[in-house]
């Protein structure tokens, strides 16, 4: 389903934005449609590099799969900016990955922003400033 479709049926009303999760787009939006997942994070540097605006709360977002299928329609609850080294065991938790485990959480996501700052020739560094994002699943299509 479009995530256009979605926002339809949904019967909700205003501006949406739409994306998918990096590294496992459909892993990450599956846990978000079972409730499972229920925070983000992303490097703050992107938002400006790419002028991105800023996540707010109340604002409702599509999540989508790998192939932009439209999975269900989240609203942030929550945002904060924060380094990468003062992230708390309960946002690793809310992330919803691996064990939940904030080491778990750590050795992913050092991995995962290596990679993503390697693309502009930065080493990755604890001290990088994160935007952190809390949500509740609003909307998603009945299960059959």
């Amino acid at each position: 389903m479009t995530a256009e479709k979605m926002w339809e049926l949904s019967g909700l009303t205003g501006e949406y934005e739409a994306w998918c999760f990096g590294g496992d787009p459909n892993g990450l939006a599956q846990l978000v449609k079972d409730g499972i997942k229920t925070a983000t994070c992303s490097a703050y540097l992107w938002y400006e590099l790419e002028g991105e605006k800023i996540p707010k709360v109340g604002e409702y977002n599509i999540i989508l799969d790998e192939d932009e299928n439209a999975v269900c329609i989240t609203k942030t609850t929550k945002v904060y900016r924060t380094l990468f080294k003062d992230v708390t065991r309960e946002h690793a938790y809310k992330e919803g990955e691996g064990d939940r485990s904030y080491e778990y959480w750590k050795k992913v996501h050092v991995a995962f922003f290596g990679e993503e700052l390697k693309e502009i020739g930065k080493p990755f560094d604890e001290n990088l400033e994160l935007l952190c994002e809390e949500f509740e699943v609003v909307y998603k299509e009945k299960e059959d």
